[in-house]
């Protein structure tokens, strides 16, 4: 077996481009994930069914814009380079095209404080980036916006971006988010949203920090995400 670098990383990157699939939140060859490495990134190829890709067929995007690869990258490979450039606290962007992102981001719509765990995505809100066509520097530019101070957004007419520390920690936001634009859609079918406060919103903030954290992993000094009860001695 040739040898490949970052085989771990790029096995990894196709095992998350199959959940998707598995997950519902993708179709077909719709979706597209990257991971950085000190070169630059390692991005899916364009056009190539999950189940087919190897390893190999992953291409690099250096820093400096050219690849590297017997595939070609993504058709969304500038966005990934644009937020992996400009975003050095995370190191994976997952873009699908899961169905209730979609329908709300076809509606040009964000995802505002109607419950608790949209603050998992860093704020008050999930906005939606105006629409660009896909693969040119505007949806970049748009992406960016949309993800100041946040991990997740959405993309008008097109599908939805997540971003985080590792391809597993992102796949499983971009679920969450897909998770709660299917709340939201039927919260707004139903009636009357009611929103969160700003207040109550900042509260979670603070707190979801540590949300699933144990003891020894919280070293910030932030509240614990919930009381425990005592621990039986």
């Amino acid at each position: 077996m040739a040898k490949v670098k970052h085989r771990k990383l790029r096995q990894e990157i196709i095992d998350a481009c199959l959940r998707m699939t598995e997950l519902g939140i993708n179709q077909g060859t719709s979706g597209n994930i990257s991971a950085r490495i000190d070169e630059g990134i390692i991005i899916t190829p364009t056009g190539i069914p999950y189940e087919d890709l190897t390893p190999a067929d992953l291409p690099v995007v250096f820093w400096d814009g050219t690849y590297e690869g017997d595939r070609m990258p993504s058709s969304e490979w500038r966005f990934h380079w644009d937020i992996q450039r400009s975003r050095r606290d995370i190191d994976v962007v997952v873009h699908n095209h899961a169905m209730h992102c979609v329908a709300l981001a076809c509606m040009h719509a964000y995802i505002p404080a109607f419950h608790y765990m949209v603050t998992i995505a860093g704020g008050h809100d999930i906005r939606c980036a105006p629409y660009a066509r896909y693969g040119t520097q505007a949806l970049s530019d748009h992406a960016i916006e949309a993800l100041k101070d946040r991990y997740a957004c959405l993309l008008a007419n097109h599908g939805m971006i997540a971003i985080g520390p590792t391809v597993k920690k992102t796949l499983s936001l971009a679920h969450e988010v897909e998770v709660m634009a299917a709340q939201y859609w039927r919260v707004l079918a139903a009636g009357e949203v009611k929103l969160l406060s700003a207040e109550q919103m900042d509260d979670v903030l603070v707190r979801i920090r540590n949300y699933g954290k144990q003891p020894d992993e919280i070293l910030d000094g932030t509240p614990p995400a919930m009381e425990p009860p005592p621990k039986r001695t």
